[in-house]
């Protein structure tokens, strides 16, 4: 019997910290919220990447986090990725729980340094200052699910956390 710390570690009893990430079952609850966020999400990340749906694009959002946010860059180019391959990476099921988990900091940080002061409900009527928080209270429950249940059916996380016995229809 091996009692060395790096033998416990290996242990095939203990799963490595990448598949307790991606661990999932296959439910498909989560599959639904994942798959709803990552189609929420990626028009607005493609507004920030490209341009598409009216937005400015990588160089012209970036700057605007910056100049106008007064974020600094990293942080900036970490809300551009996480809206863009995030939200890409949760309609795929692959790494759900970190894109998840980018995403709820975006939803997080707007809401602090924005949507806040604008109080519950979204500007349907465009009556008010801004958007609410009823947007971002839904998004983050969707965020809640993913990262708690993991990618659930039809994600590759599921498919690579499977057994290898059971990838091969055995």
């Amino acid at each position: 019997m091996q009692t060395t710390a790096s033998a416990h570690i290996a242990s095939p009893a203990r799963p490595s910290l990448l598949r307790a990430l991606l661990r999932t079952d296959s439910s498909w609850a989560p599959t639904i919220a994942r798959v709803a966020l990552g189609v929420v999400m990626l028009p607005h990340g493609l507004q920030k990447t490209l341009g598409w749906f009216g937005g400015n694009g990588f160089t012209n959002t970036l700057n605007w986090f910056t100049d106008a946010m007064h974020v600094p860059w990293i942080f900036g180019f970490a809300a551009i990725l996480a809206e863009s391959l995030g939200a890409l990476a949760l309609i795929a099921g692959l790494a759900a729980r970190a894109a998840a988990a980018g995403v709820g900091v975006v939803f997080l940080t707007a809401v602090v340094m924005v949507h806040r002061s604008n109080g519950f409900f979204m500007n349907w009527s465009g009556t008010q200052k801004g958007e609410g928080l009823e947007y971002f209270i839904l998004g983050l429950a969707l965020v809640a699910i993913v990262i708690c249940q993991g990618a659930g059916a039809a994600s590759i996380d599921g498919y690579l956390t499977r057994n290898p016995s059971d990838r091969n229809g055995r």
